[in-house]
Parts: structure tokens; sequence; C-alpha cells
């Protein structure tokens, strides 16, 4: 029986995600940091800002940033680790990668980029001090296989990062879910040109899963002390899990 997932609301093959989702970020790389600023009325940055805080990221660190697209983590960890650490950036999407390793370069930043797939790191065990995806899990097929391999490149003693958009509270969820099904394919279709990717964001979401059941499938992976912050009353939460 072929691997099946979901892409949004809709069961497909698991090589079929795989290329949808690469022509959801095809099609919104060059609006991509635009719309994050007008969907989240530019808090997504305060989110990543906490993220990065909350790893307790020093200088001199080794930091890997999975699916880091425009690069928004990699340039607050590299103000962190700084000229004595590394942070890689990494992306499956060239797109996405491209703009994110040419802002880096822009900005006088020495960040590695990488092309390659949360599911199959190309790099040794044991070797980074702190491994981060945001908003990318989502949007990973195999999720549990990323958790493995994030748990697998850290060095005993680091920390991975996962923040992601989450379960609301239930008294937010009516006018959570009008926003998300109404006004964002609509921002979409006026800002990127293309409102059917804003509705996938909308059901990747909800087929996301929720605070606890990713903290179960960290734990799963290896990862002890798995803590979670709800941002936003939910709408954001940030698992924090650890390598002892």
């Amino acid at each position: 029986m072929a691997d099946k997932t979901h892409f949004g609301f809709e069961q497909v093959s698991a090589d079929d995600k795989a290329q949808r989702v690469r022509g959801v970020f095809d099609s919104v790389a060059g609006r991509y940091d635009l719309m994050n600023d007008i969907m989240s009325l530019g808090l997504h940055r305060v989110w990543k800002r906490f993220t990065v805080n909350a790893t307790g990221v020093r200088p001199g660190m080794r930091v890997l940033d999975l699916a880091g697209g425009t690069g928004d983590l990699s340039r607050l960890f590299s103000e962190r680790a700084g000229p004595g650490g590394t942070v890689v950036l990494t992306d499956i999407n060239g797109a996405m990668l491209a703009l994110g390793r040419d802002r880096m370069i822009n900005e006088g930043r020495l960040v590695p980029a990488v092309q390659c797939d949360a599911e199959k790191l190309p790099f040794a065990g044991g070797i980074f001090d702190c491994v981060s995806i945001a908003f990318g899990l989502r949007n990973v097929t195999h999720k549990d296989a990323a958790l493995a391999e994030m748990h697998r490149v850290l060095k005993p003693g680091g920390v991975a990062a996962v923040l992601e958009f989450s379960r609301v509270a239930a008294p937010l969820a009516p006018a959570y879910d009008w926003y998300s099904f109404n006004v964002l394919p609509r921002l979409g279709r006026l800002i990127a040109g293309d409102d059917a990717s804003y509705r996938y964001l909308a059901e990747s979401i909800r087929m996301h899963p929720d605070q606890e059941a990713l903290k179960g499938m960290m734990e799963q992976a290896g990862f002890d002390s798995v803590k979670v912050h709800n941002l936003m009353a939910g709408v954001v939460a940030l698992h924090l899990g650890y390598k002892y």
C-alpha cells in the first residue's frame, strides 16, 4: 500500500506531498516575509526571538536551523553564537534557501546554507548544541523521522526547539478559524497572488499535532524534559526538548 499522508485536509501519497509543499514555497518565496509580517501583525518576529532566547545559545556554540527559509532564526542565532560559533541554515526548498543565503551574505554574515531534507540530515551525529525548526515541522511528511534526526545530530546536553502553530484556546477558536479560512486566503491572493497556498497553510495547521501530541512525539524520539510554552493562547507553541 502506498505511503499516505495529508496535504492540508486532502489525503495524498508521501511523494506527492513533498512535491506539492515544494510548489507552495516556490510560489510564495518572494513575498514570504511580507506575508508573515501582515498575517501575524509582526508578531512572528517576537515569537522567533523568544525561541532563540529560550534555547540559551551562547557564544561559540554550533546551531542547526532546519527549514530556515529566509533566515530569521539563523540571523538571531548568529548574533548569539558570535564569531566563534557556527550557524548552519538549511531548507529543502531551493528558492527559500537562496533568499535566506543571499540575505545573510548581504548582512555580512558567514552562515553556511545547505539544501537538505529534515528527515535525512547530511550531518554527523552529536555535533550541534542546538537544533531548531520554526514553522516547518507541519510541512514535513514524516515528522517522527525529522524529530529522530534532530535528536541524532544533537550533542549530549543540547536542546531542540520546535516553534509551530498549534491548538488555540477554545474560547478563541471560532474567531481564529474565521480568520484562517476567510482572511488568510484573501491576503494571499492580494499580496502573493496565491490564495491556494495560504488555504493550505490554514489546513496544515489544523492537521498538525497539538501541544500534548507533539510533546509525546518528541519524547518518543528520545528527547528528555520536553517543555511546552504556549504563545498567544496557543496560536503558536514552542517545544523545547533536551538530550541528556
